[in-house]
């Protein structure tokens, strides 16, 4: 089973370290930073490629980590599904539900399948295998690809239907981008008040205002130590996805929007490719945002 990637940045290229250890053969990589894509092929033994096509005639599968909804569509229709009959798309990026929706419509013409395969992990997990993907599209589209999925992810879900994946995607970060902001706020308060931070965090930890932002967050606020894993303008993004399909629903979701507003503010500050824990330089009294 030949694989290839289009899309190979932090999380595309762990995805394929990791299928490469696991004895899966790298076919082909693709990046429209060539160097990035260059300077993979060259470590794991395969051909970066120089045109989408490529990638698909050497593949038996395909995975795609892209930025967003304009990056999908530009690979959709620059290439990727020139003789693509027979072959499998698996989508990773977080994208809007429609765009998985036209991803398979697309992929279907052409003779070939598409799953998405939404990720709710970071870098480190899709270096060690243990990543939680949510997976939308035809059932038996998912059982094609989740032996090769199991080697990515601890857990691997079926969640419905092209597109319903990535609704649930949309909820995960809407929440957690919520929590990080609460949380960022919390300690800067504390802060201001002058209580001991780790403290505070321990605190925390025992009571109600505990979640899983404040195990892999809290500290790095702290510190102020804001390593990307999940950026910003991530964080951003995504929020502004799951806030159209409230619009689109009629639903108001005014604590989604008082966040993406937030990380809409670290973008324009110049702040977008830190963590998302970086919206604590908005809230410290100290820092940025006093």
């Amino acid at each position: 089973m030949k694989i290839g990637f289009v899309g190979v940045g932090r999380m595309g290229a762990n995805m394929a370290r990791r299928l490469k250890e696991c004895g899966y053969e790298i076919a082909a990589v693709y990046d429209v930073n060539t160097a990035t894509a260059q300077a993979l092929a060259q470590e794991l033994g395969c051909q970066a490629a120089d045109r989408l096509q490529q990638v698909t005639k050497l593949s038996d599968i395909v995975l795609t980590v892209v930025t967003d909804d304009k990056a999908m569509k530009a690979i959709y229709n620059g290439g990727l599904l020139i003789r693509a009959r027979g072959k499998l798309f698996i989508n990773c990026a977080t994208l809007t539900p429609d765009m998985h929706v036209w991803v398979e419509a697309k992929a279907a013409k052409a003779g070939a399948q598409s799953l998405e395969a939404c990720m709710a992990s970071s870098i480190t997990q899709a270096r060690l295998g243990s990543l939680y993907l949510m997976c939308g599209g035809q059932p038996e589209v998912f059982e094609r690809a989740k032996p090769l999925l199991e080697k990515l992810g601890s857990s691997v879900r079926y969640v419905g239907p092209a597109g319903k994946a990535a609704q649930v995607k949309a909820l995960v970060n809407l929440v957690m981008n919520i929590n990080t902001a609460g949380l960022a706020e919390g300690l800067a308060l504390g802060d201001a008040l002058g209580l001991d931070l780790a403290m505070l965090r321990e605190v925390f930890l025992q009571t109600g205002a505990n979640s899983q932002v404040l195990k892999t967050d809290g500290e790095d606020m702290q510190n102020r130590e804001h390593s990307c894993f999940f950026s910003a303008a991530h964080a951003a993004k995504d929020s502004g996805i799951a806030l159209k399909l409230g619009k689109a629903l009629g639903l108001n979701l005014p604590l989604a929007a008082a966040t993406k507003k937030q990380y809409d503010r670290m973008v324009t500050e110049g702040l977008g490719e830190l963590d998302k824990s970086g919206i604590a330089e908005l809230t410290f009294m100290a820092r940025r945002g006093k």
